[in-house]
């Protein structure tokens, strides 16, 4: 039962993280009427949480491997708290940008060590599901944005929204330090060798590089699903945003699908491998449906905004499997840091050349991104960890490491058949 609560302090604490970064957006209208910014000033502003979330991702991985998840999340979302706080009393470009990239720097501390929170509770039969799960946090943090800060903003200004979601991550925050436990870990003795490095071999980068990739679709969808249903299909805004609801409600269900999928299978790579395929598969009908509009066109939007989203719990998983637990703080970090780069840099550069080719070339492109991380994604064989809600081994200086799978010392053997990765 215990695993099942860290589970849902893990998606929680993410999901307040999500709603101060996705819902800021939402503040656009209000940051120009309240503050007097230009639309340019507006993007800035914007940016800025994403900018110190990038900037620390993998330092907060460190210190979560070194220090534990608890006190990581605990102390991130408590500083994220304050920092908006004081975000809500200060007006202009520079006080309020540096405030809110601060705050993005301290909320990466979630994305760094919830992941490994919940990795480090579930075995590697329920382990999927459980990385699926905590993954419906974005989905969740965009929904409850979406509900509610459009409504503050216009009543309360830019100040009453960051200090909803201050609060938010103030309540979390007290729950992660009061209830949540880090998982179990190894207890070294003196003289023993550190854990061996996981990037000298090349698999992890490969998994980094193959998510990275599959961003591209994910994000295209994201970000051009509105437009293009207006613009091809002539949808009003309201209308299609009731339509893309569905959408966001797939993606959710289909990360905790292919989490179950994984554990069933008894591997992460070859399901990513899979639904790469199928990514591209439904680009391909979506580019289609840009040069042919029907109604298949909305379906395929829909399809392609949902599935784009499953391999991201899987990506995850298999980062943490293949760090082994001394290194999965910081692994996750880099893995986080290549998502969202790659998330930063879709919408610019897909829009450019949508802009001058279309819409149908943008999402080919897209789809062929997909091809190529087919390619990309290693095929290896990750051990299988033990139970970590097992009973210890009655020498606790002689207790296994339970949290994850040994950190590899030797290149992961190569997919020998259906059943090896």
């Amino acid at each position: 039962m215990r695993r099942w609560m860290m589970l849902a302090l893990g998606t929680a604490a993410q999901t307040v993280a999500c709603t101060f970064l996705y819902g800021l957006p939402y503040t656009s209208e209000a940051l120009r009427r309240d503050n007097g910014l230009s639309l340019g000033q507006v993007g800035l502003l914007v940016a800025c949480p994403t900018a110190g979330l990038l900037l620390t991702l993998i330092a907060w991985g460190a210190l979560a491997d070194r220090f534990g998840e608890r006190t990581v999340i605990t102390s991130g979302l408590a500083m994220t708290a304050v920092l908006l706080s004081l975000a809500a009393t200060v007006n202009g470009l520079v006080p309020l940008g540096v405030l809110l990239a601060l705050a993005g720097a301290a909320s990466a501390s979630v994305s760094a060590a919830s992941g490994r929170l919940v990795i480090g509770w579930f075995s590697a039969r329920e382990r999927g599901l459980a990385m699926g799960i905590r993954q419906t946090s974005t989905p969740l943090g965009m929904g409850v944005a979406a509900l509610v800060v459009p409504t503050l903003a216009a009543h309360d200004g830019v100040g009453g929204t960051v200090l909803f979601c201050a609060a938010l991550c103030g309540v979390v925050a007290v729950l992660v330090g009061s209830l949540a436990t880090d998982p179990p870990r190894t207890t070294r003795s003196a003289g023993q060798e550190p854990a061996a490095n996981p990037y000298r071999h090349s698999a992890l980068w490969r998994i980094h590089a193959s998510s990275a990739l599959l961003c591209v679709p994910q994000f295209a969808t994201n970000a051009f699903a509105m437009v293009f249903l207006i613009d091809v299909r002539g949808w009003s805004a309201v209308h299609a945003g009731q339509l893309l609801v569905l959408s966001q409600v797939l993606g959710a269900v289909s990360r905790v699908l292919a989490g179950r999928w994984s554990d069933r299978v008894g591997s992460r790579v070859r399901p990513m491998r899979q639904l790469s395929v199928c990514i591209a598969l439904v680009m391909g009908a979506t580019a289609l449906g840009a040069l042919r509009p029907s109604p298949l066109t909305d379906l395929a939007m829909v399809l392609a905004c949902g599935i784009t989203a499953s391999t991201n719990g899987l990506a995850f998983t298999a980062t943490a499997e293949l760090a082994g637990s001394a290194w999965s703080g910081r692994a996750m970090g880099v893995q986080n840091t290549g998502q969202n780069l790659a998330a930063s840099l879709t919408p610019p550069l897909l829009g450019g050349l949508i802009a001058s080719a279309g819409y149908a070339r943008g999402f080919m492109l897209a789809g062929a991104l997909a091809v190529a991380a087919c390619f990309v994604i290693p095929a290896v064989r990750i051990p299988a960890a033990p139970d970590p809600t097992a009973a210890p081994a009655p020498d606790p200086t002689a207790a296994p490491d339970l949290t994850a799978a040994p950190a590899p010392t030797a290149p992961p053997a190569p997919e020998r058949d259906s059943r090896t990765d």
